[in-house]
């Protein structure tokens, strides 16, 4: 039997097939179109032989008929004989909540707060290198955490039946604005890095052209969801699931500064 990485080429889904390998378990990932979650044909065989599973939903948990996909996906898991579920949710995101509702008892929910990683790998990459992140979040605070992280609590709940039925929620160690943000990723990285509020319709336009409507809306009301201060305090997360501290924001900048990720 062999774990399965859904999103193997994400973010935190080739951090979890590393972790995997390194530690000598048998892990298979995969990603479109090997399995796509528009073809439902493409997860039995994806399904197969595997004990647990990774679970990355594209592109959102909150996307309108996520919670369809996601109750058709979790009984063709038990029809497989996958025992356990490992599933990466959104905080805050009331969508992605209802799809953690579609689990089964000794399933796992790691519901992840923003990741520190958007800025260094991911879609603000490209605004950090330009020296401005324009954003619809105002002033509010959020508890950025940490992708690598995230991988070590998902390869924990996929390997130790200590995790099985847990939901954890996961946070960095501190509360910061997206200004604070810049500022220090704008120290770390020695290049001028700001931070602007954008209006949610301006925010939207800005969008559209680079991916399209129906993304652009799913992202627009996304940030009016989770920018509201909901998320604005901090858990212990990966405390309880690791036994250590989260990562800090300052420790990512420094490591991802001397990548060259921001050169």
């Amino acid at each position: 039997m062999s774990i399965l990485v859904i999103g193997a080429t994400g973010k935190t889904g080739r951090r979890v097939t590393q972790r995997l390998a390194d530690a000598g378990h048998a892990v298979r990932g995969v990603s479109r179109p090997v399995f796509d979650w528009e073809r439902r044909e493409t997860w039995a065989p994806a399904l197969t032989g595997a004990s647990a599973a990774y679970v990355t939903y594209s592109p959102d948990l909150a996307a309108p008929g996520a919670p369809e996909i996601v109750e058709a996906f979790v009984k063709t898991a038990t029809a497989a004989g996958v025992e356990r579920l490992v599933l990466l949710s959104g905080r805050g995101e009331a969508g992605a909540q209802r799809c953690e509702g579609l689990l089964r008892a000794g399933d796992v929910v790691v519901r992840a707060s923003w990741f520190n990683q958007n800025f260094s790998e991911g879609h603000l990459l490209g605004s950090v290198m330009s020296g401005l992140i324009a954003l619809p979040a105002g002033d509010v605070a959020e508890p950025f955490v940490d992708v690598d992280d995230i991988a070590d609590v998902a390869v924990a709940a996929l390997t130790d039946a200590r995790h099985a039925g847990r939901v954890y929620e996961l946070t960095g160690p501190r509360l910061l604005t997206f200004a604070d943000a810049a500022a220090e990723i704008a120290e770390a990285a020695d290049r001028d890095v700001a931070y602007v509020s954008l209006p949610a319709p301006d925010f939207h336009a800005a969008l559209v052209p680079e991916v399209g409507p129906e993304l652009a809306d799913l992202l627009t009301a996304l940030c009016e969801e989770v920018f509201d201060g909901r998320n604005a305090s901090v858990t212990d997360g990966v405390r309880q699931a690791l036994g250590r501290p989260a990562r800090d924001f300052a420790d990512f900048c420094a490591a991802a500064a001397s990548s060259g990720a921001w050169t």
